[in-house]
């Protein structure tokens, strides 16, 4: 007989780490072939490398994580209390929402946020707008429309955690933002010509001169591994729909094209951050000053911050006060108060509930 010519079929790759289980997946970012179980392990010691290597926490802090119930708040909750945990990290932890009153959304992402509360055991705490500002977003869309109402709630967002974490007492806020987003953050800054935010937006600490400071520990983790690996294998219950207020928001066009980017070249993404890391500011250009805001006492290159500026606007039925660049925006309101015969409204009031 002759013999059996037959090419026989190739077993199944092994996983490039431990070479003994097969390789259940890629990763995104290396490209290696590796199984679930070398994943989680490579995954979660990354992450601890880079709280090590930037000294991100010290022993006996409280720290708060920006929980949104989305993907990336999701798998850093559950992720720095398991780091907390394995490596005696000795850190008192809290999840901190915003419920900025988005009908149909914000609603049911919080409800994934309690459900975390029990899921991991750390204590949540939720501020919102309304009682913060006296406004929610559903209301401010209503007024201003689709447009602008981003700028809104991102200078809303971002003092409103400030104040949750005063609320709290917490040394420092964790959030969840990513490779993806830093890069995008950057591209967004040069197209913007924003040289203040482009020196400072891949900085892993940023807000240490402000009332509580900020850290980023999945700086160098990719969007991909987090949610369509990490999050779906270890079947963690997060929220996935996208706000109902941002399908033309300007960082979605920025977003696609990162994501091209990667599709061709999976390092795009970090080399754009270490680009960002890598900019020098010309030592003759002017950054603005960091202030006080006259009226709430929030941090301000102004001598009203933002959030006064654009809140100031809606009580005042002007909601488009505040838009655009800063430069100048104080004197603006003067004068549109002028102008009105030197009047504010009777509704008019700080920027939140909470002196700094």
């Amino acid at each position: 007989m002759e013999a059996d010519t037959k090419p026989k079929k190739s077993g199944a790759r092994l996983c490039s780490i431990c070479n003994q289980r097969k390789a259940a997946l890629k990763r995104p970012k290396t490209l290696e072939q590796i199984c679930r179980e070398c994943f989680y392990e490579v995954f979660e010691e990354e992450i601890h490398q880079v709280i090590v290597e930037n000294q991100l926490f010290k022993p006996g802090e409280r720290i708060a994580i920006g929980a949104s119930g989305g993907k990336d708040s999701t798998v850093l909750a559950y992720v720095l209390s398991e780091l907390n945990r394995r490596h005696n990290y000795g850190l008192d932890l809290f999840l901190l929402s915003v419920d900025e009153g988005i009908t149909g959304y914000r609603d049911d992402s919080l409800e994934t946020v309690k459900r975390n509360e029990l899921q991991y055991g750390l204590p949540l705490k939720i501020v919102s707008y309304k009682d913060l500002y006296g406004w929610t977003m559903d209301e401010i869309v209503k007024m201003i429309g689709l447009k602008n109402n981003c700028t809104f709630c991102g200078v809303f967002r971002r003092q409103a955690l400030d104040r949750g974490a005063a609320l709290l007492k917490v040394d420092k806020l964790a959030t969840g933002h990513n490779a993806d987003d830093i890069a995008e953050t950057v591209l967004l800054n040069i197209l913007r010509g924003d040289i203040a935010r482009l020196s400072r937006c891949t900085s892993i600490v940023t807000g240490e001169d402000g009332p509580i400071p900020r850290c980023k520990p999945f700086k160098y983790t990719y969007e991909k591994e987090i949610v369509s690996t990490y999050a779906y294998f270890k079947k963690l219950d997060y929220f996935s729909t996208e706000c109902i207020y941002s399908p033309n928001a300007y960082r979605g066009f920025a977003r696609e094209f990162i994501k091209d980017l990667e599709r061709m070249r999976p390092r795009a993404i970090l080399d754009i951050l270490k680009s960002g890391e890598d900019f020098r500011i010309s030592t003759s250009t002017k950054m603005p000053e960091q202030g006080t805001c006259e009226r709430c006492g929030y941090i301000s290159s102004q001598k009203r911050c933002k959030a006064c500026v654009l809140l100031e606007g809606l009580n005042r039925g002007l909601p488009k006060l505040g838009i655009g660049r800063s430069r100048g925006q104080n004197s603006e309101v003067k004068k549109d108060i002028k102008q009105s015969g030197g009047t504010k409204s009777i509704d008019s009031k700080q920027c939140g509930n909470l002196d700094f």
